[in-house]
């Protein structure tokens, strides 16, 4: 019997185990929005703006592997999805979005609001179609959704068209195939084992791929059976705990931290998930530290990336086979490793007492880490905050510190974490945010407001750009054209129905926190702070404390 096309490609995506849509629906969406309204699998999460839902999706499909879905009409709604996109795709995060088109068969208005967004979409998707037959829905939606998700993961498009939605098809929803990921050649193995036992001071580099694929649990038995200590990128973070002992910091700056004067004193690299999007926690060269790129994908190879061992399939059975073969060596010394280690403590340590307000950034990391429990999730927007928690927020667990340090897009702060609340209603979430990267996606407060979620939202006010204006200051240039005045955070707050606070003191922050993260609702922070010190501290003053190391 034949179907509506819109009901068919609800069904498919009920068959894919979709949970949510995130999006602004337009006229050229409707037949869509009917069947979808149908559905009592799927719910739709109305969003404020296109971009928003985009985000949404993005963190949805970073949580729980599967790919998150967005919805926009044509042209301008299509256009404003194109940051989340890239977003996505840079970032390794499974999402599909689905756009609607004029007809296609024959128009009656032009070229009104029609661009080509299939073309529009090529470089920032691994798949985009236009859905020309309702026949072929299933295996196009499947086709999608196959590729949004395998490693590495991305965003995928498909676009509907008015006409092709309302036909009628007896094509019908195509199961998801059993598949497994290869695992890692014996041969290959062997030879990472036999470079590990032979070097003097091995060390485990953490990123973006290794927190994709959950490979936590053999990761901490390979640490716990050899001793070797670990460094993490900041795509990497919480992988493993990094109370632990054996971690050695995470590679936040690009160069000069006490993090690479531990890299720097290995004789051996063990790069675990390496991905291109990340500044790379370290610079190969010739005749240098060898390294092992333990990865799903062979190692894309440039002047400062050229592993010499590779060990390539599902990471954490690559790692389990290793940990499995290995022998943990007398001769390993990471003496060296854990200096630098302690004195970047130490150099932590010395400035969480500084009180100063407005709010001094390492204080403030401090204050969030205490006020989080171990399960809890801060979504980071872009800024120059970013650096200080990648550097001094010590991650317990995977995903839990969600920041983008591949696009490193502004925006992203509150839709992630309103998405990061749905998929985990039990645990607490923090969007920490600029005062510009707030505004530019603010109006999803309404969002959370009416999802009734319970979330915290930190703006941290200087009224300025202020990572650029850092920049500005650091290369010499006058300081001009970045900053601006912001509305009363408070009442704009109230104006959502959510509830305001303001920051007036550095002893007013902990209580406040707290108070926020045990209470029902939408809670906005409106927290001042000072960013004076980033240059000495971030740069020329870690550096000589490291070089001393």
């Amino acid at each position: 019997m034949a179907i509506k096309a819109s009901d068919l490609f609800i069904q498919c995506l009920e068959e894919e185990g979709v949970e949510y849509i995130f999006g602004v629906p337009g006229e050229e969406n409707l037949d869509f929005l009917d069947s979808l309204s149908r559905s009592d699998k799927i719910k739709l999460i109305l969003t404020r703006h296109e971009q928003g839902a985009g985000f949404m999706a993005a963190t949805y499909g970073r949580h729980t592997g599967k790919a998150g879905v967005c919805l926009s009409t044509l042209g301008p709604g299509a256009t404003n999805f194109v940051t989340a996109a890239a977003y996505a795709q840079l970032g390794g995060m499974p999402m599909m979005m689905i756009t609607g088109q004029k007809p296609i068969k024959k128009s009656k208005q032009g070229r009104f609001q029609i661009l080509d967004v299939v073309a529009m979409m090529g470089p920032i998707t691994k798949y985009t179609h236009q859905l020309a037959s309702s026949d072929n829905i299933p295996s196009r939606v499947r086709e999608a959704f196959r590729l949004a998700e395998e490693e590495k993961p991305g965003a995928v498009h498909l676009e509907l068209p008015e006409d092709v939605a309302d036909e009628h098809t007896s094509s019908r929803p195509l199961k998801a195939s059993l598949h497994r990921r290869p695992t890692a050649d014996v041969k290959a193995v062997r030879a990472a084992v036999n470079a590990i036992e032979k070097a003097r001071s091995p060390v485990l580099v953490i990123g973006a791929g290794a927190n994709r694929k959950m490979t936590s649990r053999m990761l901490g038995q390979f640490v716990e059976k050899t001793g070797i200590p670990f460094v993490t990128t900041q795509l990497g973070k919480g992988v493993l705990d990094e109370t632990s002992p054996k971690f050695l910091g995470c590679a936040a700056l690009s160069a000069g931290d006490f993090v690479h004067r531990a890299i720097e004193s290995a004789d051996l690299i063990i790069n675990v998930g390496h991905d291109v999007i990340e500044k790379p926690p370290f610079f190969m060269k010739q005749g240098g530290t060898e390294v092992v790129h333990i990865s799903t994908k062979t190692a894309e190879v440039d002047p400062v990336y050229f592993p010499q061992i590779e060990v390539i399939g599902d990471i954490a059975n690559a790692i389990w086979q290793i940990k499995e073969d290995i022998l943990p060596q007398g001769t390993w010394n990471f003496d060296t490793m854990m200096k630098a280690r302690a004195a970047e403590i130490a150099h932590r340590d010395s400035m969480c007492d500084d009180m100063r307000f407005p709010i001094f950034p390492a204080c403030l990391v401090k204050f969030i880490r205490d006020a989080m429990p171990a399960d809890g999730i801060i979504c980071l927007d872009n800024g120059v905050y970013k650096i200080w928690f990648a550097r001094n927020y010590p991650a317990r667990m995977p995903n839990t510190v969600l920041l983008d340090n591949a696009l490193a897009t502004m925006g992203a702060g509150l839709p992630s974490a309103m998405a990061s609340k749905m998929v985990h209603p039990g645990r607490k979430v923090m969007a920490i945010c600029g005062d510009g990267g707030f505004m530019m996606n603010s109006q999803e407060l309404e969002t959370a407001v009416r999802l009734g979620l319970d979330l915290t939202v930190l703006i941290l006010n200087d009224n300025s750009y202020g990572m650029i204006r850092w920049k500005q200051a650091n290369m010499g240039f006058e300081d001009w054209g970045l900053t601006y005045g912001n509305p009363d955070f408070v009442k704009y707050a109230e104006s959502y129905g959510a509830k305001g606070h303001r920051v007036t003191s550095a002893d007013m922050l902990p209580g406040l926190l707290r108070e926020c993260l045990d209470t029902p609702g939408v809670h906005l922070i409106d927290c001042p702070v000072d960013y004076a010190d980033n240059d000495r501290i971030l740069n020329k003053e870690i550096k000589e404390l490291s070089a001393a190391v």
